[in-house]
């Protein structure tokens, strides 16, 4: 699946801008097309709004840059940046002037914590302080946590009579299957940690390793798991009729998003934040579920999902 390199570690060197994109991001960078309708607070705002490489990140891109155009600024969506880490790094350098963010990532993987914070709004104010540290500021973050999760087919989930990560434990072996990626089997805050946080005991040959998009088939069709590792903001996930299982000891990060920018812009332009305020809180996980249905299952173009349901909200017109 496309979010892999939302956990990616290391250091990683900067790649050109123009650096070849998935094939579902546009083919140049675009310049936002809404009308200037809502103002023009944002007059003189200019550069780039950047992107991770899957999906969800295009799709927000576009919103943002759509928006803030419509408020009279003058910036362009660049979705070809390849891996996480190149994509803060051209912030931190300050090729993009801002970009889409996931609490959980910056805290674990650019600030280096072990540890994730208990609760959204703990781990939000966490992340704001470390990051105001480098110059880079949040904005107030969306409803939407695209954390790791674990879905299971609805029909399936009735028969065993599951709706939490607690009543896996006393499963029989015979149905504790489970279909995850090859970095989630060696995280601290994945396999290793999930096992022993819920007392999951099963054998090794009851767990499939998978590349993510194969993990959703192989969920919905329940041959090879009956759970499979997902990210609760994935479109596949209702369009497959799969049940995302409740995490009730809040095992997983809060991968909250929050839209990230250079701190000298938001001092320059501090309406901006009044803008984005307009759109953030709509973006809920069902929100972005469905956003992104039209993009990974529905096959329609990122930026056209963007301007649609702008307009359908009354954003941009």
């Amino acid at each position: 699946m496309k979010k892999i390199t939302i956990l990616a570690t290391g250091a990683v060197a900067i790649v050109a801008l123009a650096a070849c994109s998935s094939t579902t991001a546009s083919e140049n960078p675009v310049a936002g097309t809404a009308a200037a309708d809502g103002g023009q607070e944002l007059a003189g705002l200019t550069g780039t709004i950047g992107s991770k490489d899957f999906s969800e990140q295009y799709i927000l891109a576009h919103l943002t840059t759509e928006l803030l155009n419509a408020h009279g600024a003058d910036v362009e969506a660049n979705t070809k940046l390849v891996g996480s880490a190149n994509v803060r790094q051209a912030l931190e350098n300050k090729q993009f002037l801002g970009y889409w963010e996931y609490t959980g990532t910056s805290w674990i993987t650019y600030n280096k914590n072990t540890k994730p914070v208990q609760g959204a709004e703990a781990q939000f104010a966490a992340v704001k302080k470390a990051d105001a540290q480098k110059n880079i500021a949040w904005l107030d973050p969306a409803p939407l946590n695209n954390t790791y999760a674990f879905a299971i087919r609805s029909a399936k989930a009735t028969e065993l009579g599951v709706t939490k990560l607690s009543d896996l434990a006393a499963l029989p072996d015979s149905e504790k299957t489970f279909c995850i990626e090859s970095e989630f089997s060696t995280r601290d805050d994945g396999w290793p940690g999930l096992k022993e946080a819920y007392g999951i005991n099963t054998p090794d040959s009851n767990v499939k390793m998978l590349d993510t998009g194969v993990i959703y088939t192989a969920t919905q069709k329940g041959e090879d798991c009956n759970f499979g590792e997902v990210f609760q903001t994935d479109g596949r996930i209702a369009a497959m009729d799969l049940i995302v299982l409740e995490d009730d000891k809040q095992f997983f990060p809060v991968y909250q998003g929050g839209f990230t920018l250079q701190a000298d812009i938001l001092t320059k332009y501090p309406k901006i934040a009044d803008v984005m305020a307009l759109m953030t809180p709509k973006l809920t996980t069902e929100q972005m579920q469905q956003l992104n249905a039209k993009v990974d299952v529905d096959g329609e173009d990122p930026q056209d999902v963007a301007v649609d349901w702008l307009e359908e909200t009354g954003l941009v017109k």
